[in-house]
């Protein structure tokens, strides 16, 4: 699962991502806490892939840097 943070100012965030097969699998949170975790299913595992990649960079553009 690939993880994404956002620190500035008093925002402190992370948002991790992946596509295991057919889902979309999202956990979000403030950092220092075990976050929410989403799942979103799609019909192919290709459909899954492209949002994945889809929301990394729309994070990417959002100021989240990748550790």
């Amino acid at each position: 699962m690939r993880r994404f943070e956002f620190v500035q100012g008093t925002s402190a965030k992370f948002w991790m991502a992946d596509a295991d097969d057919r889902t979309f699998i999202v956990v979000y949170g403030r950092l220092g806490t075990a976050g929410q975790r989403k799942e979103k299913a799609f019909p192919t595992a290709e459909a899954a892939s492209r949002e994945l990649e889809k929301k990394i960079a729309e994070k990417l553009r959002e100021g989240y840097q990748e550790v």
